[in-house]
């Protein structure tokens, strides 16, 4: 039998208002958080994506829910391989790292094993034929991941600067905007 959650994914599409309302649903009942982290890590669910979804509406006004699952998180990025789940997740997980380096009452601090899954998780990301979307993500978090492992920015601008001419307009805005910060730090 599915369960409430179970069911009100079932009524999601991809129109903003729609996926808004739902989220606005968890927000108001924090019992079915547990349940939302479980199926956004469960890509043979039907309703994973949807949950995805979901997820980073509510993170966006709740990360701190996150906080009691984050090794979950970190530890199971690589069983999301569909695209419509690996965007909001991409999001999801630089809200984390934002939120990491914050450093103020609110803030979530990841282990040194989360930030190795989510550097590993962001270049996979990166590197592979994941859509723009997710790219972006993963270049703005592997940025701010910067701060911490001097390696990452010289990489990451390697990848930025081979990768550049094969994108579109959307990567190679980003790439610029991150390329240039990189410039701007030496």
């Amino acid at each position: 039998m599915s369960s409430e959650l179970q069911l009100k994914l079932n009524y999601v599409n991809a129109y903003r208002e729609n996926r808004l309302k739902v989220a606005q649903e968890i927000l108001d009942n924090k019992d079915y958080f547990d349940e939302l982290v479980k199926i956004c890590f469960s890509p043979s669910d039907k309703n994973n994506h949807k949950a995805c979804w979901i997820l980073e509406f509510v993170s966006y006004e709740k990360l701190i829910w996150l906080e009691p699952y984050v090794d979950f998180f970190f530890e199971n990025l690589k069983l999301l391989k569909e695209e419509s789940s690996l965007r909001p997740i991409a999001k999801v997980v630089q809200l984390l790292v934002k939120s990491h380096y914050k450093k103020d009452e609110n803030c979530i601090i990841l282990s040194e094993e989360n930030l190795q899954n989510c550097i590993e998780t962001s270049f996979d990301w990166l590197i592979t034929d994941t859509k723009v979307a997710t790219k972006a993500y993963s270049i703005r978090t592997l940025y701010l991941l910067g701060n911490t492992y001097d390696w990452i920015r010289p990489e990451l601008q390697i990848i930025l600067n081979k990768d550049y001419p094969n994108h579109s307009a959307a990567y190679k805005a980003v790439a610029r905007e991150v390329l240039k910060k990189i410039d701007n730090r030496k």
